[in-house]
């Protein structure tokens, strides 16, 4: 008896295709869910009772891996303490600092309770303190469901977007212009049109959201160059890059490339909870102050900077800071991709891939695709055959080609050798 698909028919009956988040239902690649029981470290066991080793660790938040002592231990005090308040407490302003300390680009901080919330609490805030209307987003990324934010390439080159999910009225998206991921040009030519009054331009500056790609330095640089020179908002999404891909998030890593770069506000999530519901957005002081109830943007939360959550998120970034974390977690990751790499050339599978900290991500294509329409060219049916072959394996990966894909802490060499013996044996059966 299945008692997956035994959950799975009970949750279809009384939640809309069966899930709470649409991207679990195995949709794309077909199948039943895995329903989770409990986990720990790098693992996680199913209704069944079969272990996984979990590479997608909450969608990015399970950094040390799950379960870790520390955070347990933090957590479990929270909760004796009280729930939420609905008042403010020093664990708030206690992780705030450590945002602050950490991220050079923030000066104050606003928590919430989800990326979505903090994506659009930061588009709001870019419109009131520059008193513009319309935004620059890049097809393939996501920024959470807010109803202007779900839009999709118009058919010019500049064109503005077009609802991609009903119920999102065309006037909601009239102002939002969505532009092709690395493309400088149509970039130049969105400011050209529309400098004058585009509020900010919003982006992953690692998509993990089309698998993974990472926006081009010279492509990042003019993001810069053209938010400066016209007066727009730079805003960096890093609710799954904050923390996950370095310390200082992906913009201390185009720092390293180009000279002075800082976002003006950055969105966060993921890692600064630790597996709890926990957002945040912050900027410079002359930005946030705009918001309520110093300014006259308004924003609002009764969950935000709940006790409980803050004190896992704050545990996990105490945790992450110890000496060499980072460089134990990229060597890792780095050695799973350079694995599947190896694993798939012997057996004569195109195939791609790129990490950085503990995000990574891999095609079915023999190159690295740099845009949303290059990766809309992976082959969807063997992706899907790969997939369930690691899950029969006990290797969890991304149930859709389109999503990143995340090592912790806790993954052991061994881990890593299984999954890639496991992949290579799966590979073999893609050109059986």
């Amino acid at each position: 008896m299945d008692k997956n698909e035994m959950l799975f028919e009970r949750a279809k009956a009384l939640i809309p295709g069966g899930v709470n988040s649409p991207v679990r239902a195995f949709k794309a690649v077909g199948g039943t869910p895995r329903f989770v029981a409990r986990a720990q470290g790098a693992y996680f066991w199913d209704a069944n009772d079969k272990r996984y080793i979990d590479y997608i660790g909450s969608w990015g938040p399970m950094i040390l891996g799950h379960g870790h002592p520390a955070v347990v231990e933090a957590v479990q005090k929270a909760a004796l303490e009280g729930f939420s308040f609905g008042a403010p407490t020093e664990r708030e302003v206690e992780l705030a600092e450590e945002i602050v300390k950490l991220v050079p680009s923030i000066e104050m901080v606003r928590l919430v309770s989800s990326g979505t919330e903090a994506a659009m609490s930061a588009i709001r805030l870019a419109r009131g303190a520059t008193g513009r209307s319309k935004l620059i987003k890049f097809e393939g990324c996501y920024h959470g469901h807010a109803d202007a934010l779900l839009v999709k390439a118009g058919s010019g080159l500049a064109t503005f977007g077009n609802p991609t999910s009903a119920g999102v009225p065309p006037e909601v998206v009239q102002h939002t212009l969505v532009l092709e991921y690395n493309n400088v040009a149509q970039l130049e030519e969105a400011f050209a049109l529309h400098g004058k009054d585009l509020a900010c331009l919003v982006i992953e500056p690692i998509a993990g959201n089309m698998n993974f790609v990472r926006a081009s330095v010279p492509f990042m640089t003019r993001c810069r160059e053209l938010c400066t020179q016209h007066g727009a908002l730079l805003v960096f999404d890093e609710v799954m890059t904050g923390f996950r891909v370095a310390l200082g998030g992906a913009q201390s890593v185009y720092a390293k490339a180009i000279p002075g770069f800082k976002p003006d506000i950055s969105v966060m999530g993921k890692v600064i909870g630790g597996g709890m519901p926990l957002a945040a957005f912050g900027g410079p002081r002359a930005v946030m102050e705009h918001l309520a109830p110093l300014g006259p943007v308004y924003q609002a939360g009764t969950l935000s900077g709940n006790p409980v959550a803050t004190a896992c998120g704050l545990a996990t970034l105490k945790e992450i800071q110890k000496p060499g974390f980072f460089d134990g977690l990229a060597a890792a990751t780095r050695s799973l991709v350079d694995g599947l790499s190896q694993a798939a050339a012997a057996e004569s599978v195109a195939f791609s891939a790129d990490c950085e900290g503990g995000m990574f991500g891999f095609f079915l294509l023999p190159e690295l695709p740099q845009n949303y329409p290059a990766v809309m060219k992976t082959d969807s049916p063997r992706f899907n055959q790969l997939f369930h072959g690691l899950l029969d394996r006990g290797i969890y990966i991304a149930p859709a080609l389109y999503e990143a894909g995340f090592v912790s802490a806790a993954h052991t060499p061994s881990d890593l050798a299984e999954t890639i013996s496991a992949a290579k044996a799966v590979f073999a059966s893609l050109n059986a």
